[in-house]
């Protein structure tokens, strides 16, 4: 599976291509731009807030076998915006693989919150994703990655065939974050690797606007217990980032454990994606 390069323009009607646009109106944030092509789906619900709230969905409930997402957001100055996933991405067998790509530009006072459902691969999928951001100076970001172990209940814990992830955060050129995570069977048993843990998931914060968040997330953890059934690390990224990782048995867990640290994220937005959720 290639990934297309920076500059590498994808058709207007390509299957699966995306494209948001906002900007900063006399009433709020407005939406510029938006279009879906089959099989995904733009939902633009209304909310109570001070920005756009955006979901993406799919017609056949999941990726099959050669999807390939690719979405670009444009946040303009003084803008806010929420892209979030109507439920779970599910994965399924994929000999040839799927594919998501994220490409997002947040500009002046503006900000970008990703808050995707955690994607679920199941037995025999191939996967994989990139997220890219490029934030103005004084841009924001709150950017969250899930994925869990597929369908625990019928017994394809880890029974993926290939999983991959990157994500890069940027301010004029300069990398605040990135991140890589692959995992196939190829290095190993997956099950084994993974033990008693069923989701992980990665919170990333950065900008002027998301210190409420930041601090939230750089908050003493509570001590570690043995067998605990979640596990949390967290650190600061430069002057107005942080990083926060965490391992549970289960993707209530691991949701949970996230949600503690966006309390703050209703203040922010002004109304509360969290709130039927999770």
């Amino acid at each position: 599976m290639r990934a297309l390069a920076h500059n590498e323009a994808r058709p207007e009607h390509a299957p699966g291509r995306g494209v948001l646009a906002l900007e900063h109106g006399a009433r709020g944030t407005i939406v510029r731009a938006a279009r879906a092509n089959s099989p995904l789906k733009l939902l633009l619900p209304r909310n109570h807030g001070r920005g756009i709230w955006a979901y993406l969905a799919s017609f056949g409930g999941g990726l099959v076998d050669g999807d390939s997402i690719h979405v670009e957001v444009d946040v303009g100055a003084r803008a806010t915006g929420l892209l979030s996933t109507q439920s779970s991405t599910k994965v399924y067998r994929s000999p040839r693989g799927c594919r998501q790509e994220l490409h997002a530009r947040v500009g002046e006072d503006g900000l970008l919150v990703l808050l995707p459902d955690p994607v679920s691969c199941f037995a025999g999928a191939r996967y994989a994703q990139e997220t890219t951001v490029t934030l103005a100076p004084r841009a924001s970001v709150v950017l969250l990655d899930t994925f869990t172990c597929g369908r625990a209940a019928r017994g394809e814990r880890w029974a993926f065939e290939h999983y991959l992830a990157r994500t890069l955060i940027q301010r004029e050129g300069i990398p605040l974050l990135l991140d890589a995570v692959r995992l196939t069977p190829e290095e190993g048993a997956l099950p084994a690797r993974m033990g008693r843990f069923e989701a992980l998931a990665m919170l990333a914060v950065f900008g002027p606007e998301v210190a409420p968040l930041r601090e939230a997330i750089l908050r003493p953890l509570t001590p570690l217990r043995r067998r605990a059934p979640v596990i949390e690390t967290a650190s600061p990224l430069g002057e107005d980032g942080a990083l926060l990782r965490v391992a549970a048995t289960s993707v209530e867990e691991a949701l949970s454990a996230v949600r503690v640290r966006l309390r703050a994220l209703p203040t922010l937005l002004g109304d509360d994606p969290l709130a039927r959720k999770w």
